[in-house]
């Protein structure tokens, strides 16, 4: 992933000379949110500071009633948090306890089932993605109108994911788990109190500062950063800058592309009328939070770009930002198992696709 990235920005250049324009349409904001949430976790994980959570999943002892806690503490966290964080957030988590439980075979659907929850839960806010915020903010339309337009999607999804996993286990509903405590739950160590006290205060000023979309995100950027270089440099090390490095190639790609006056003026005849189909389509190529910068000045039908835009990430790793990450934490829990997740996430997430993509056309056809 990261190599094509960086191949197709590289292109992108020669196709588009980088200008300072170039600086300024990069999304700074949402690469330094991540930066600051991969950081932060990864010191959660280190002074385990998940464990009060583990604890309680644990006294779970259904397969179905775990896999539904997860995925909906990312359908309806994602709402608030952003998609990207609800994953960031229980994806690791889940393979914690699924490897602890010794059902490592379904990881693989159930991180699915997750990145469909984190895609479909966060399109009824307009802070639940980048995307829909950008949207939000550039077409001026009041939050109780957004939550109305996007409400009937989010209530079809969350039954339709039931179903989903219904199906998961329709040979024994009653499947079980059982998880040692300790082979999932490490005891706090007192001396390390002060670290936990940092993490945890880190993780309130993060979430603080995406749920609030303060124009200062600078400043606690460099907050984070300082603070972590001062009492756990060494955290930084851990930080995955690959993923960011994969992010920043698609901001690249996108904004090259699509500065190209040809490019530009094709968009201006052909995406009128047609917005469902392009958000879609264009999002497989440069993922959709691009593609609704790119889409946003040559369309006035809102509910057509959000609903396609909402819906891109069910057809393809990249048509969402927020698959990425997912694919990312996986391959670094399953090195050399990354053509594995796509598959399953590919035929799964299609099949959900297939599922609602005619019924949001034909709700926007009836509002026309």
């Amino acid at each position: 992933m990261l190599s094509l990235s960086l191949l197709a920005a590289i292109l992108s250049l020669f196709i588009t000379p980088p200008s300072t324009k170039l600086f300024h349409d990069i999304d700074w904001k949402t690469l330094a949110t991540l930066f600051m949430l991969l950081s932060v976790l990864e010191g959660f994980k280190k002074e385990n500071l998940f464990s009060p959570l583990l604890q309680k999943t644990i006294k779970l002892k259904s397969m179905k009633a775990l896999t539904c806690f997860f995925v909906y503490s990312v359908f309806f966290s994602s709402m608030f948090v952003t998609n990207d964080v609800s994953l960031i957030i229980f994806v690791p988590l889940t393979i914690i306890l699924f490897r602890a439980g010794g059902k490592e075979k379904y990881i693989l659907p159930v991180l699915t089932f997750e990145n469909i929850a984190a895609i479909r839960g966060s399109l009824l806010t307009p802070f639940g993605s980048p995307q829909n915020l950008f949207l939000y903010s550039q077409s001026g339309i009041s939050t109780p109108h957004f939550l109305l337009l996007m409400l009937p999607l989010w209530i079809f999804s969350m039954l339709l994911l039931y179903a989903f996993i219904l199906f998961l286990y329709r040979r024994d509903e009653k499947e079980v788990i059982t998880i040692e405590k300790q082979e999932v739950c490490k005891e706090w160590e007192k001396e390390r109190r002060g670290k936990r006290i940092l993490y945890i205060s880190l993780f309130i000023l993060v979430i603080a500062s995406i749920v609030s979309r303060t124009r200062y995100w600078p400043f606690v950027t460099l907050a984070v950063a300082l603070l972590l270089i001062i009492f756990d440099r060494r955290i930084l090390l851990q930080t995955d800058y690959v993923l960011l490095l994969t992010f920043f190639s698609f901001f690249v790609f996108s904004s090259s592309i699509c500065t190209n006056p040809r490019v530009s003026d094709f968009l201006r005849k052909s995406v009128a009328g047609h917005e469902y189909v392009w958000s879609i389509l264009l999002s497989q190529v440069i993922s959709n939070v691009p593609a609704s910068i790119v889409l946003w000045p040559f369309t006035d039908n809102l509910r057509a770009l959000l609903y396609g835009l909402d819906s891109a990430g069910l057809c393809s790793i990249i048509g969402s930002l927020a698959s990425v990450i997912n694919l990312r934490i996986y391959v670094r829990e399953y090195p050399g198992q990354g053509f594995r997740f796509i598959k399953t996430f590919t035929w799964i997430s299609l099949v959900f696709f297939a599922i609602v993509v005619l019924p949001q056309w034909g709700l926007i056809l009836f509002y026309e």
